[in-house]
């Protein structure tokens, strides 16, 4: 399973990602942010006490952050058809919590990243930092032209601080009579053959074809 230090790196290469949060109102808000630092706690973000950002994040305690990195921009070709480069997306849902004042004075003391913390905090005394400190996510490679890989996608989920989750992809009960009527529908490659079939839950986009075309509802949706 994925690290936080391994999550870290893919959003540090991406840069800059979509970070929502509740409003309060019923609805969602978004901005563009980034994490500065990660331990075994979680990943670390800063922000401003009187922005609407971080009253969000303690008010609702909740925090949901995603990015994209791709080889090349998506290609159109004449039939309005789109074509995506190879690439992967990455996302992370979980709970946030405030840092005190001492807590960032410590973690600046044990981390060279925190320098930026303690810098803004004097530049902006307004400076506020939190820790995503229980959250589950998932790394979502893609190449659905087959330049890198004999399949489509390969996804990985992961969480930390006590976190769970659920693998990815649809499941085949003992009801499949085998006809192999899935793997002809499925597009990613997804389905093995067997009595009953098996889907492979790291290479499955959840489209449902493979429930749409089953003749004896044998494939189970999440």
């Amino acid at each position: 399973m994925l690290s936080i230090e391994d999550v870290y790196g893919l959003f540090e290469e991406i840069g800059c990602c979509s970070f929502s949060t509740l409003d309060g109102k019923g609805g969602v808000d978004a901005r563009i942010a980034h994490f500065f630092a990660y331990d075994d706690a979680g990943l670390y973000l800063r922000t401003m006490s009187g922005k609407p950002f971080h009253r969000q994040m303690v008010e609702g305690g909740h925090l949901a952050v995603c990015g994209e990195k791709t080889e090349g921009p998506c290609v159109w070709d004449e039939d309005n058809m789109p074509h995506f480069q190879p690439g992967y997306m990455v996302r992370v849902s979980g709970q946030v919590r405030e840092l005190s004042p001492e807590e960032v004075a410590d973690h600046a003391a044990r981390d060279p990243r925190f320098a930026v913390a303690v810098y803004d905090t004097n530049k902006y005394p307004e400076t506020v930092v939190l820790v995503l400190e229980r959250a589950w996510g998932e790394l979502y490679r893609y190449d659905f032209n087959l330049v890198h890989m004999d399949h489509k996608i390969l996804r990985e989920r992961f969480s930390w601080g006590g976190a769970t989750f659920e693998e990815p992809g649809f499941r085949i009960t003992d009801a499949c009579i085998g006809c192999g009527v899935c793997a002809q529908a499925c597009t990613h490659r997804a389905i093995v053959e067997g009595r009953p079939y098996r889907i492979r839950g790291a290479w499955c986009d959840e489209c449902g074809n493979c429930h749409n075309v089953c003749p004896v509802g044998a494939v189970v949706e999440k």
